[in-house]
């Protein structure tokens, strides 16, 4: 071990026969190091390195690609020598097929690396906001057992505390250790739970799998032993890589939900959305855009999927499939998503104008960028489709009618200050999100008040002007409290929860109408 924290003593460290070469953290001056062997550094060095802005995972995220090889190994290995026993496959055939699968098998390692360390990129641009998240995320683990803090060398409260007024949040080192917990953990309470074999999620085995092996064994491989724990395998990676490593838990707490519907609504809404194909295009933009920009579009494509799988937590309990669930929503959701700049209007189109202009200018390809733009306002897709289909309404009428009352009501304007707004607590991001639903099922709720007023003669504004007559007294308390809303710097919570509620009586006034 040639690199201790400065806080450490050589006996500390236990390797007697490098005191004399051992330095500090404190005292290296390269911007990156990459640890191409085991223990070379210490923990607590890796962070105080980190903290002076240093460049650095850990030993065990740099040297992950031996044992995701091994992993790959034994589960091919698995497989054919099953086919080898029935008589299907020679050894010399099968040693072959391993031998020519060896650069099929480097892709996949690679992308499995790849992808965890820009999820470490991904958590660490979000360190310092989410350090209120990240600590909870370690007390709940530590008081479950699942953590020994102490042992891994991450900061007490008061430390995260102090990080905190510094404008310091967990560092690399650091968040390597908590992703790598976040993914063995929801591994395991997959397998543990009734997660199912539905088809959209069993597709995640085939991701663990050289496409030659799916070319030629494809019902080998649907019967393969393993098949389940590889499928929670990938599953549990792909939502920690992708969302980070407290997002199953954010969900099950806001929604109540068990894990494995979790993991359903979010394989659900992934489809639907096409979001592999959407993160794919992002990653395809490696040295042509600056690395910040493609972490920015992931985080507006991370805001989507998590807004979208709240939708389906909430809206389809007991009832999520994620084939039923595509089925449902795929089309209509692909159309909105397509009509989307031609359906926004005043802020909702230039928040989306603004943000489009923004990729654009950073170098992002014209669809690429369109896509991403749209991730603000995409997850309303879900509530406009299933509006569409229980009041069996035209798709596109009840999409403009909902967008126009968006515009008309201020309700955009409402709901940009209740994202805007500073969160203190754990309380308090409850609370914001639990108003961002509201408004949606509100808004959601005034469009099908409006719609039973629509007969052959009138169009949606026409509609929307003898909803208004109809509803004129909540209206002006809604406008009354929206001007005040206004006139305040700052609003906070209190407000938010009273808008909220005179909002509420306008929407079940045209619900009851």
């Amino acid at each position: 071990t040639y690199v201790k924290c400065s806080t450490e003593s050589h006996t500390d460290v236990g390797d007697k026969a490098n005191d004399s070469l051992r330095v500090n953290a404190k005292d290296l001056r390269c911007k990156v190091i990459g640890e191409g062997g085991n223990l070379g550094i210490t923990q607590l060095a890796r962070t105080e390195y980190a903290l002076l802005g240093g460049r650095s995972n850990t030993d065990f995220i740099d040297n992950a690609g031996g044992v995701d090889c091994s992993d790959h190994e034994v589960n091919i290995k698995i497989l054919l020598d099953a086919i080898v026993a029935r008589g299907d496959l020679t050894e010399k055939h099968r040693n072959q097929l391993l031998e020519d699968m060896t650069e099929s098998v480097s892709q996949l390692v690679l992308a499995n690396n790849y992808r965890q360390v820009q999820a470490i990129s991904i958590a660490e641009r979000e360190a310092q906001v989410r350090s209120g998240e990240y600590r909870r995320l370690i007390s709940t683990l530590e008081s479950s057992g699942r953590l020994d803090r102490e042992l891994e060398f991450l900061p007490s409260d008061d430390a995260l505390a102090d990080r905190r007024t510094q404008n310091l949040g967990l560092t690399r080192p650091e968040l390597s250790v908590l992703i790598s917990y976040s993914k063995a953990i929801l591994k395991e309470e997959l397998i543990e739970s009734d997660l199912g074999t539905d088809a959209h999620l069993l597709e995640a085995v085939s991701t663990a799998f050289p496409p030659r092996l799916l070319e030629i064994y494809p019902e080998d491989l649907a019967e393969h032993r393993l098949r389940r724990e590889i499928m929670c395998t990938q599953v549990a990676n792909d939502i920690v890589n992708r969302m980070g490593l407290n997002f199953a838990l954010r969900q099950q707490k806001a929604t109540g939900a068990p894990v494995a519907d979790v993991a359903r609504a979010y394989t659900a809404v992934m489809e639907i959305f096409e979001i592999t194909s959407l993160w794919a295009s992002i990653e395809a933009l490696d040295f042509v855009v600056a690395s910040d920009v493609q972490i920015e579009m992931m985080l507006d494509v991370i805001r989507l999927v998590k807004r979208g799988t709240r939708w389906v937590l909430r809206n389809r309990r007991h009832q999520i499939t994620p084939t039923s669930m595509v089925k449902e929503f795929c089309s209509g959701v692909s159309q909105l998503q397509l009509a989307l700049p031609d359906l926004l209007r005043g802020r909702a189109a230039e928040q989306y104008e603004s943000r489009l202009e923004d990729y654009r200018e950073a170098g992002v390809n014209a669809e690429t960028a369109a896509r991403v733009a749209g991730c603000m306002h995409a997850a309303t897709a879900l509530a406009i489709v299933d509006v569409s289909t229980h009041t069996d309404n035209e798709l596109m009428e009840v999409a403009t009618l909902y967008y126009h009352l968006g515009e008309r009501l201020g309700l955009d304007w409402f709901g940009s200050q209740v994202l805007a707004s500073k969160v203190e607590n754990e309380w308090q991001a409850m609370a914001r999100e639990a108003y961002m639903e509201d408004l949606q099922w509100q808004q959601c709720t005034l469009a099908e008040g409006v719609l039973r007023l629509r007969c052959e003669d009138r169009d949606v504004v026409s509609c929307i002007t003898a909803w208004e007559e109809q509803e004129s007294a909540l209206l002006k308390r809604w406008k009354d409290m929206l001007g005040e809303l206004h006139t305040t710097s700052s609003p906070d919570f209190a407000m938010f929860a009273v808008a909220n509620r005179e909002l509420l009586d306008l929407a079940q006034s045209s619900r009851r109408a």
